[in-house]
């Protein structure tokens, strides 16, 4: 039996934005999620997906565009899975993402809240991010139109981003606006001398080539990382790290790292240095971090200071208080907070990151946190707690899952005073927030815009001991 064509529909009518960030459209009284609309626009949609309760497509015409729609201002926008809602103003984008946060927290949590403050934008809408990772193909990504244009097929390697939902597509970058100078012209520089120098680009099937990826990580501090993942390290490789050093004296410290695995994951492998310092330095107040090649670092370095500062601000510190942070990664809110208090411990699943921390601590003069490494639910028991002290306060910056239901049990049981909830999913804060509900009550809610022109939003909790 052949499958069943897939509807075309027509002059649909986009009426809101979902929570991941698709348009909405309604056709009989079925909702139809679609990527690069925006309210206010009438559209053709062919159907993807068609299931029971709704409907996925994409626009293949635009009947009528939105009064709200602003011009894209990249010319990858609609293949790129990055910077969707460009088409949306800043402000239409923040109210969205105000409405995401209200809409989650009372449809998931179901409890009593106070009002909600209103969001903080981010001052920068474009060049904000502070990391970004390209990936080499012997062939590049073709659209539609340029294969109905061309004759005759010719394969061009490509230096950029993923299409979307695939491993081995990748569309070449002429300029993204996500990262500041230098990040776009070391990868053009990458893939000129590559070409120039015939260094193969790996096949992303066969795994056959010799460049795989190139990470670039800047700072408020002007210092900028570069790590070159290859397969193996040649003399053409290291002409080509040789000319990055010498064209490029910003870089303050250049790696590269030979990968044969499958994946792409580097965290497991050795990195070798080949010129500069192994880190890099970021500024927040006056404090200094340490950002190895390994380490995470929220992506968006001048917004994370106004989310940290709402967070330090929710604990409402004396100096008298034990503060715990959870999920402390490489110990910037419990570094951030430390003076404010009388000691801070920091925990963290991944062992490298608590060393960074650790590395933090000391290089800010730090003296009164401690960091262990290890699964929160396993760490959290009594016996921590009587060793290191019961928390007055609790900051926690969980990854998007959330946190652990043994975790809310164990953090009711400690029966902090106050507990500060930094969650980038408030679908999953939500549901946290629910399991804590009969000890806590919600008593402040912040909103704070990370990343501009993406569906994402932070938002931060204060719960208080009823």
């Amino acid at each position: 039996m052949g499958r069943r064509k897939k509807p075309l529909l027509e002059q649909v009518h986009i009426q809101d934005v979902a929570a991941e960030g698709k348009a909405i459209g309604k056709v009989n009284d079925k909702v139809v999620f679609v990527p690069f609309a925006v309210p206010g626009d009438v559209v053709d949609i062919q159907v993807t997906k068609n299931r029971k309760n709704f409907m996925e497509g994409r626009v293949v015409r635009w009947h009528q565009f939105s009064p709200i729609r602003v011009e894209a201002f990249c010319e990858h926008f609609g293949l790129c899975g990055g910077c969707k809602w460009q088409s949306l103003p800043y402000s239409e984008q923040l109210r969205y993402k105000q409405k995401q946060v209200s809409d989650q927290l009372k449809r998931i949590g179901k409890v009593e809240l106070p009002e909600i403050s209103p969001i903080i934008g981010s001052s920068k809408t474009q060049y904000y991010r502070n990391k970004l990772e390209y990936t080499f193909s012997d062939s590049r990504w073709l659209t539609g139109e340029e294969i109905e244009k061309s004759d005759e097929i010719v394969q061009e390697p490509a230096l950029g981003y993923h299409i979307p939902g695939r491993f081995d597509k990748v569309f070449d970058v002429k300029n993204c606006y996500l990262q500041p100078e230098p990040s776009n012209s070391i990868r053009l520089a990458v893939k000129d001398y590559a070409l120039k120098h015939s260094i193969p680009f790996i096949n992303l099937y066969s795994k056959q080539g010799v460049l795989r990826n190139i990470i670039i990580r800047t700072t408020t501090t002007n210092e900028v990382m570069v790590i070159l993942s290859v397969t193996q390290i040649t003399d053409q490789v290291k002409g080509l790290l040789d000319n990055l050093k010498n064209e490029f004296p910003q870089i303050t410290s250049l790696f590269y790292v030979v990968n044969t695995k499958l994946n792409e994951t580097i965290n497991d492998l050795d990195l070798v240095l080949y010129h500069g310092q192994e880190y890099i330095t970021e500024q927040m107040e006056d404090l200094r971090f340490r950002v190895g090649p390994k380490s995470f670092y929220q992506t968006n370095s001048e917004q994370a200071l106004v989310l940290y500062r709402v967070a330090r601000d929710f604990a409402n510190l004396t100096g008298s208080e034990t503060v715990y942070d959870l999920y402390t990664g490489t110990g910037t809110i419990a570094n951030f907070v430390a003076r404010n208090a009388k000691k801070v411990v920091g925990i963290e699943y991944v062992p490298e990151a608590i060393d960074d921390a650790k590395v933090n601590s000391q290089i800010n003069g730090i003296e009164n946190t401690s960091f262990f490494a290890g699964d929160i639910k396993d760490l959290l028991k009594k016996e921590f707690l009587l060793q290191h002290g019961t928390p007055d306060v609790v900051i926690l910056d969980p990854p998007r899952a959330g946190i652990h239901p043994d975790v809310a049990n164990t953090l009711v049981e400690a029966n902090p005073i106050r507990i500060v909830y930094v969650s980038c999913n408030p679908a999953t804060q939500a549901r946290d927030i629910a399991l804590m509900s009969e000890k806590y009550r919600v008593t402040k809610i912040q909103p704070v815009d990370m990343f501009p022109q993406t569906h994402h939003v932070e938002n931060v909790v204060l719960l208080e001991r009823r």
